[in-house]
């Protein structure tokens, strides 16, 4: 199975339309993926005609958003990857050494990819619904990853139970907030922990925001695959540009999200051992006075300070009014190994 699945925290880089047109573009849109440090490349799979009917009624025209005043069909015949692209672009891939995977949007897609050995697939939000492509997909037994933008928990379900009821690969969940870009008040980022604990599975974050905490917060609330739209450094036309991560900023993305997993740490209660070694600065049970051996511990010869080296406080009440055993400079510490001869719990 590919680490993609393996990893606590993933990165994938969708290309989605912003190569504008140009096998190019595309090809360096991949390499900006491996360059900065992305596990994965994504593409999206369709034609105009699998996914939509060329007309102009009402319906068929986007009438707000990124994409206002056009068509469904001219958007997709603009946006889409070109089918004899992919098998270039996934031997460019592999030639670099980055996992390439698709989106299919159909059924024909998923016979595309098969037979470029695609690795695993991702059902994109807007075919959550699309229970055939679904059955199809997991027929192939590769793990798949379903986005669940718009989407009821009931929706989520049935798409879930035809991928396990059909297939044997693993899946991912992701949340997604479907519309672009996303606003911070889109967002319920405690759905990533609804989603973990009704399907018991590995839940990820499909981010179309442009705000790179958003992405943090989703890493506390424990999504583990993180995908996000990549554009090219001072990249100034593309379809999702205005949510998209340019060049550099795509490493930046992968720091945020590793260096808040870091942060969040292990599953048990933990302490590093760099802290540890300040607990020399405690307090601790020390002889404020010379004290003789057979004379009473008191208040007026012990006493609570820094450093940590002698007995620790939680014994200092237990000790007053017993006799030393030894005797003890002023300024020394009452042993610890005096516990057990002084008889104290």
């Amino acid at each position: 199975m590919n680490s993609l699945f393996k990893k606590n925290i993933g990165f994938i880089a969708e290309i989605s339309a912003n190569h504008n047109g140009s096998l190019d573009k595309a090809k360096k849109l991949i390499l900006a993926a491996k360059k900065y440090g992305a596990d994965a490349v994504k593409l999206q799979s369709y034609t105009p005609d699998t996914i939509t009917l060329k007309s102009s009624n009402p319906e068929f025209q986007i009438k707000s958003g990124l994409w206002k005043g056009q068509t469904l069909w001219d958007l997709y015949k603009k946006a889409q990857t070109p089918f004899k692209w992919h098998k270039e672009l996934f031997e460019y891939a592999k030639k670099i050494n980055i996992v390439c995977f698709s989106s299919p949007f159909d059924e024909s897609a998923v016979d595309l990819l098969e037979s470029l050995n695609c690795p695993f697939y991702k059902i994109a939000s807007f075919e959550l619904n699309h229970i055939p492509l679904i059955k199809k997909v997991a027929l192939t037994n590769k793990p798949m990853i379903i986005s669940t933008g718009m989407a009821n928990i009931d929706e989520i379900d049935l798409a879930y139970k035809t991928a396990k009821k059909f297939g044997r690969g693993d899946i991912i969940l992701l949340y997604c907030v479907s519309n672009y870009p996303s606003k911070p008040k889109d967002f319920n980022l405690n759905n990533i922990k609804i989603l973990k604990k009704k399907f018991g599975c590995k839940v990820g974050f499909s981010d179309h925001s442009t705000d790179s905490e958003i992405a943090a917060a989703a890493v506390v609330a424990g999504a583990q695959i993180f995908e996000k739209h990549i554009a090219l450094k001072n990249q100034k036309k593309g379809f999702d540009l205005a949510f998209s991560l340019k060049g550099i900023e795509i490493k930046k993305y992968i720091e945020t999200i590793n260096k808040t997993s870091e942060m969040i740490g292990k599953s048990y209660f933990f302490r590093s051992k760099s802290e540890y070694k300040n607990k020399i600065y405690r307090r601790s049970i020390y002889a404020i006075n010379d004290i003789a051996r057979g004379e009473k511990f008191s208040e007026k010869n012990i006493r609570v300070v820094r450093p940590s080296l002698g007995m620790e406080p939680k014994y200092y009440e237990k000790i007053l009014n017993k006799v030393s055993p030894k005797n003890f400079k002023k300024g020394k510490p009452i042993s610890k190994n005096l516990i057990k001869s002084l008889k104290i719990k």
